[in-house]
């Protein structure tokens, strides 16, 4: 199959793209499948007519490549694409919207508000903070609406500190959430063809949380796969996996973050379209725990891009 793999781009996520891409680019090679590995930029849907792949792999992270813009770009192309389509990729990619589908469900995740950068600075936003930080106490989690990979992630621990945490979460995004901190286990649950492979747990060396930094340095995190948890949580948490995968529309493969308190009820972080498929990212991880090497783990991950409902031109998910 000529395959095109898409990876790089211009998201504050580049370099994590460029290192799922090649991995990946590496393993369809060996799998047979010539590849084309393209590193995403204004020549793209030139490169892509050109080509004509039997099929596109897309191994971008954050904005441009997981929030549904070249999902667009695939349908207008008529190219078969591995992972979600354009309204799940949307979803996935805004917290704030993946957690109102949450809350509309019934499905357990942090309490949240979520301001833009507009009602700071035009409708007074900031006096509401004194009613927010009464109803959820310290700390809270500010994060941006549409990164992923934990990038501007901040915990404010106090009221002096949430001023500053909102700006450097604004840096990131002109839309921001104030969540309530849950204190527990972080847990990971891939989701591989609608079924809920082996959980992994994140549990970071020296920092309090699991940020960028802990995620992509091999040292930095130690994870744990299977996670070590009793029968009946690890199953709630694949089942919970599946329902959000379901909830939210995703297609093929995706990974659901949650947050595991002391109670045993799962809570949904947030949910990642396009997980990353570097040498430390956590899909692997599963996927080997579940007997499921790299190699396989890559070719069942193209073949997605075949199994979609094709939608006409101006008719999307």
């Amino acid at each position: 199959m000529n395959v095109a793999v898409l990876k790089g781009g211009s998201s504050l996520e580049r370099q994590v793209s460029l290192r799922s891409g090649q991995r990946i680019a590496e393993a369809l090679r060996v799998n047979g499948h010539a590849v084309t590995e393209i590193d995403v930029d204004q020549s793209l849907v030139e490169q892509l007519m050109t080509l004509q792949p039997d099929a596109v792999f897309i191994a971008l992270h954050g904005r441009g490549g997981e929030d549904g813009t070249v999902q667009e770009l695939m349908e207008i192309l008529g190219l078969p694409f591995t992972g979600c389509g354009v309204l799940a990729s949307i979803q996935c990619m805004d917290k704030a919207v993946t957690k109102l589908q949450l809350q509309k469900a019934g499905i357990a995740t942090p309490r949240f508000v979520t301001f833009n950068d507009t009602a700071f600075r035009n409708l007074g936003a900031a006096d509401s903070l004194a009613t927010i930080e009464h109803g959820f106490g310290f700390p809270v989690v500010v994060k941006p609406a549409r990164q992923g990979s934990a990038l501007g992630i901040k915990f404010a621990g106090s009221h002096e500190a949430l001023p500053s945490a909102l700006v450097s979460a604004f840096s990131y995004d002109d839309r921001v959430l104030i969540e309530q901190f849950i204190k527990g286990r972080e847990i990971a649950v891939s989701v591989l063809d609608g079924v809920a492979l082996p959980a992994v747990e994140a549990v970071p060396n020296s920092q309090d949380f699991y940020d960028f930094e802990s995620r992509y340095e091999i040292g930095k995190t130690d994870f744990v796969c299977p996670a070590e948890l009793d029968d009946d949580v690890a199953g709630r948490l694949g089942d919970t996996a599946v329902e959000v995968f379901d909830l939210l529309g995703c297609h093929g493969f995706a990974r659901v973050d949650f947050m595991v308190p002391d109670n045993h009820v799962p809570q949904v972080l947030e949910v990642n379209s396009i997980p990353g498929l570097t040498a430390t990212s956590l899909m692997p991880m599963a996927a080997e725990a579940a007997g499921i090497n790299f190699d396989e783990l890559a070719e069942r991950l193209l073949a997605t891009a075949n199994t979609r409902q094709a939608y006409p031109v101006g008719q999307n998910e």
